[in-house]
């Protein structure tokens, strides 16, 4: 029973590390690089656009949070602004200006 106990404690390492070695690439081959997912993308994304700005702490944590919710309704609202700026500009009104406002919002209109 001594005996017994060391061999299985080793058999066991064995087959670990076997198995450790198997799901491991082996050097010297090139293993396919996986694409970054949607959201690795917004992570690299949302931490150059930090760094950029040069925030730290918790401005940098809010900013991060935000940015990474992928809140669309600050794009949206950002747009409605910028729309709205626009035809002030050309000082549209009626039905004109809700043409303009409807294609400048669905992003038709640069």
């Amino acid at each position: 029973m001594k005996k017994l106990l060391p061999l299985l404690a080793a058999a066991g390492f064995a087959l670990s590390f076997a198995a450790h070695a198997a799901d491991a690439p082996a050097t010297g081959a090139s293993a396919p690089a996986k694409a970054p997912t949607a959201q690795q993308t917004r992570m690299k994304t949302c931490n150059a656009d930090a760094g950029a700005k040069n925030l730290k702490g918790d401005e940098r944590k809010a900013f991060m949070k935000e940015c990474l919710s992928g809140n669309k309704a600050s794009t949206q609202q950002d747009k409605m602004k910028s729309c709205n700026a626009d035809a002030g500009a050309k000082n549209l009104k009626g039905d004109a200006r809700k043409a303009f406002m409807k294609e400048c919002l669905s992003g038709a209109a640069s």
